[in-house]
């Protein structure tokens, strides 16, 4: 479970200061729109009050707090799944990297009303729209590396 925490821990960390850095650090919050390497990275800030993409976004405030609750069972059955049912490592490092993720966008909503997003990647001609942060870059890896990563174990009979 040791794992599970540190990973969890690292993941908030970095989301958190990457938050305040860009935030408060690089003036974002005044400045909206920052170019880092045009098109590849730029930073714009964003609110987003839904799920990712902003689903289901700009509804009742009720759903900041139903949105911390689902982010809250999902947490408390990683930690149960973590503690019973998966022993590689690398399935607990990515265990700890949704619930790190999902600690620190629930975090912003409690705070802040939203989650802060700020990354915006494009390439190759795309323009991508859409704008997340370090705690979302850490539920899709986790989410992965559960997928690929977790026991598959059972008992035997």
């Amino acid at each position: 479970m040791r794992l599970v925490f540190f990973s969890a821990l690292i993941w908030f960390a970095l989301d958190q200061g990457s938050k305040y850095g860009v935030l408060y650090g690089l003036n974002l919050i005044e400045l909206r729109h920052l170019e880092v390497l045009p098109p590849l990275l730029n930073f714009h800030l964003g609110w987003n009050t839904g799920i990712n993409f902003g689903l289901f976004g700009g509804g009742p405030e009720v759903m900041r707090w139903v949105l911390i609750g689902v982010a809250a069972v999902i947490i408390g059955w990683l930690l149960y799944w973590a503690k019973t049912g998966l022993s590689r490592p690398i399935a607990l490092l990515a265990a700890g990297a949704v619930i790190g993720g999902a600690l620190g966008n629930s975090l912003d909503r409690a705070i802040h009303g939203a989650v802060i997003d700020f990354l915006n990647m494009s390439c190759c001609g795309i323009v991508n729209p859409f704008a997340f942060n370090i705690a979302d870059v850490g539920i899709f890896a986790g989410a992965f590396g559960l997928i690929f990563f977790a026991d598959s174990r059972q008992e035997a009979t």
